[in-house]
């Protein structure tokens, strides 16, 4: 199992679980996640918006606020997280 593949995994069992982790759990993995997205992006050549309607911004409120933030945002965030990573997966698969 790739690298890649596997922290799909670990997110969605995260967003399945994240009622018991813990608040640095959490925001680790979605920070995680923002970096993943990031450099994804940047082997598929798709720019950054850097405005409100990017995605990526979003998991990074979410993740900067994660104490506010009710278990159900949590994990509506890591999903999103895991379905973008697993999308640019199959986009740079796709250009080898």
């Amino acid at each position: 199992m790739s690298a890649v593949t596997s922290f799909v995994a670990e997110l969605i069992w995260a967003a399945n679980q994240s009622q018991h982790l813990t608040t640095f759990e959490k925001r680790r993995l979605l920070e995680r996640a923002v970096v993943t997205i990031r450099e994804m992006r940047d082997q598929a050549g798709i720019p950054s918006s850097n405005t409100e309607a990017d995605a990526v911004i979003d998991l990074q409120t979410t993740a900067a606020a994660i104490d506010k933030r009710t278990d159900e945002q949590i994990k509506a965030a890591l999903l999103d997280a895991a379905d973008m990573i697993r999308t640019l997966r199959i986009l740079l698969d796709g250009k080898e």
